[in-house]
């Protein structure tokens, strides 16, 4: 049965080392934990070599799977290669074992080389043949491994994109994001490692296959001499996937602070403030921190690799006295006892090797199983495809009873649990400018967010006319809103893309581009861009430029409007601008209403919202008032949307006067009376 969130979380061990300052510091609390939260605790205890070997099948076919997804002809290479060197390695040693029997014949020099000559040529020709096929398998692996990491990032990028915002903001699918963000390299580096299993599975076989033929007892002692070293492999790669576990939030963390260090955003700040010794200190502690861990993890390499040297050489002289037994007692010719070293000696080496390889496809292999597992774990928590078709023109949206609690907020207790929307009850008609003001955490942007699909209610509904956005085409409905927010996002390419990027399902289009920039206003800004549209807006690459706030707030404006959505949504859309432009942004708003698209604004300058068609109020996550602006300001009212309104307004009065602004009653001087 699968946990929740809230189980795992109960479940999940305290840390596994004591906090440091630095992690208490910056983070509040350690960010080690013990590798329980992991769902590969049964393959990581059973990390031996009888499990891996088990397993070895599935994943030299999870590999061949990928390599053949990503280039076909260089996989078939390598597979040809590879079992030709084997062939190879096995037509040698039988070839050096005849040209052995033959110099340790009877009869002159001369003659005993005459027949050991085709053996002889025999084994050179098959190294040389060996050596053509081992680079042809270097060619078609290089060719491999970077096309095989291309195609796993692409399966890791594309689940993520598809997921919903709730599963980006679980801290639970963020630490598997975390730990799957290496299944791509760990691929890539799979390939290679199964190259090398079956390289030394098919050179091991030749060995193993000489060895039989020579006397079978040859093949027990070259077991006995790797499994030392085949234990110490499986021991430190144990503790190694155990320490990334444990550390890789915390790794995360020491890279977000070198980030900061290097950041545009953060620059003026860490120098005005005198930030960097600060940031430089914890690095500095953070750093220490996995220094140490990983001085621990060299301690005990070097103590297993020490204990797994004594047994091999003692496993070796064993093996060699036992040879030498069988040659003096006469049970074994001197040319098969040479054979049998150099069988011996090759065998055991491809055996150690083998053993390692297969160590290291395991280890790398449990990456990739998480990026397998983020994949089907992202693909329950995918946006969903299809559903009901919308109204082509609603006439209206409702909110009905709607409860929402953020991930994370969640109580054990549902009365303790803070809700962000507490049965909310509103209407949104279609073709008007409807206004969500309120204080801050009142709700709004919660609610917007609900509207545009982001987030699903808790309880209650949302509704276009009668049709309920949870059983809706989503991509429908996301197709149909343009939002434009205070911190809407600064992509680091060109101004073009900057504004295009929003309907980028569709080819840029020069005219819808410019007329999007009328709109918001942003004609002059990009005149006077270095390169124009084409200018990089990303400071510290090549030829990059860095708008002011003001300039990146009508680049988001104008790419809401290249959207073309029949909802707009607008948070704060004014903050960055200047009184002159704020105003001919509103009348624009004004005209799109009047032309029938509907306009959502959020904004806490309540002078602003007095052109809205309905104003609803929001207040700890419920709709305390609805109605319009002057209706808000009457006596009749129940005074929250009027009290806030009050206290903005008298920042803008002369001091020591009193009373209601003549706004309220429809007068002139709004403009001078508003706080915006």
């Amino acid at each position: 049965m699968k946990l929740t969130r809230k189980q795992r979380k109960a479940a999940r061990p305290t840390p596994a080392t004591p906090t440091s300052a630095s992690e208490e510091a910056l983070f509040g609390g350690s960010l080690r934990y013990d590798i329980g939260w992991n769902k590969h605790d049964d393959a990581f205890l059973e990390l031996n070599l009888r499990a891996m070997l088990s397993r070895l099948p599935r994943l030299i076919a999870l590999t061949v799977k990928l390599a053949w997804q990503a280039d076909r002809q260089a996989l078939r290479l390598v597979t040809g290669a590879e079992i030709g060197r084997g062939i190879c390695q096995a037509v040698g040693l039988i070839a050096v074992n005849q040209a052995l029997s033959h110099l340790l014949a009877g009869g002159t020099t001369a003659q005993r080389l005459a027949a050991a000559s085709g053996a002889i040529v025999m084994s050179a020709a098959t190294a040389g043949v060996g050596a053509v096929l081992h680079a042809l398998s270097t060619a078609g692996t290089g060719r491999l491994e970077p096309k095989v990491e291309r195609v796993a990032t692409e399966q890791y990028l594309t689940h993520t994109a598809a997921v919903e915002l709730a599963a980006i903001e679980d801290d639970d699918f963020h630490r598997l994001l975390d730990s799957a963000s290496y299944g791509a390299g760990s691929a890539r580096r799979l390939v290679k490692f199964v190259q090398n299993i079956v390289s030394g599975l098919l050179s091991l076989v030749a060995a193993a296959g000489v060895l039989a033929v020579l006397h079978p007892l040859l093949i027990v002692l070259l077991i006995a001499m790797t499994v030392p070293s085949s234990w110490a492999a499986l021991t430190v790669a144990r503790r190694r996937y155990a320490s990334f576990q444990i550390w890789v939030q915390h790794a995360r963390a020491g890279q977000l602070i070198s980030r900061l260090l290097m950041s545009t955003e953060a620059a003026a700040e860490i120098r005005v403030h005198d930030v960097g010794p600060f940031l430089l200190h914890h690095f500095r502690q953070m750093s220490m921190a996995q220094e140490a861990e990983q001085r621990r993890l060299a301690g005990l390499a070097a103590r297993t690799g020490l204990v797994a040297a004594g047994w091999t050489g003692l496993a070796t002289a064993a093996a060699y006295a036992t040879l030498g037994g069988l040659l003096w007692s006469g049970a074994m010719a001197l040319s098969v006892g040479g054979t049998a070293i150099l069988a011996i000696r090759a065998g055991s080496a491809s055996l150690s090797n083998l053993v390692l390889q297969i160590n290291y496809c395991h280890e790398e292999s449990l990456f990739v199983a998480d990026l397998h597992e983020l994949c089907a774990e992202a693909a329950v928590r995918a946006i969903p495809i299809g559903g009901q078709a919308l109204p082509l023109q609603p006439r209206e949206i409702r909110f009905e009873k709607v409860v929402f609690t953020y991930p994370g907020k969640e109580s054990d207790s549902p009365k303790e649990a803070k809700r962000a929307l507490d049965g909310v009850d509103l209407t949104i008609p279609t073709g008007k400018i409807v206004a969500l003001c309120g204080e801050n955490g009142s709700g709004k942007s919660t609610l917007v967010k609900l509207l545009a699909g982001l987030y699903q209610p808790d309880e209650g509904r949302v509704l276009w006319d009668d049709v309920d956005t949870r059983t809706a085409d989503r991509q429908e409905l996301v197709s149909r809103i343009a939002m434009v927010g205070q911190d809407f996002y600064r992509w680091p390419f060109t101004a073009e893309v900057n504004v295009c990027i929003g309907r980028s399902d569709i080819p840029p289009s020069t005219a819808r581009r410019d007329r999007a920039a009328h709109y918001a206003g942003a004609e002059n800004l990009v005149a006077e861009l270095p390169n124009g549209w084409n200018t990089l807006l990303a400071r510290g690459y090549k030829d990059g430029h860095n708008p002011s706030g003001g300039e990146w707030q009508r680049l988001g404006i104008g790419r809401a409007h290249y959207r073309g959505g029949e909802i707009l949504i607008v948070d704060e859309p004014t903050s960055a601008l200047d009184a002159k432009a704020e105003q001919k942004l509103f009348d624009r708003f004004r005209s799109l209403a009047d032309d029938g698209q509907t306009v959502i604004l959020i904004t806490h300058r309540l002078g602003s919202v007095r052109t809205a068609d309905l104003i609803h109020v929001l207040d700890r996550g419920r709709v305390v008032e609805s109605g319009t602006f002057t209706e808000l300001l009457s006596d009749e009212a129940p005074g929250v949307f009027r009290s806030l309104y009050e206290l903005q307004a008298a920042q803008y009065r002369p001091t020591g006067t009193a009373g209601l602004p003549r706004q309220a009653t429809g007068s002139a001087s709004t403009e001078g009376a508003s706080p915006a």
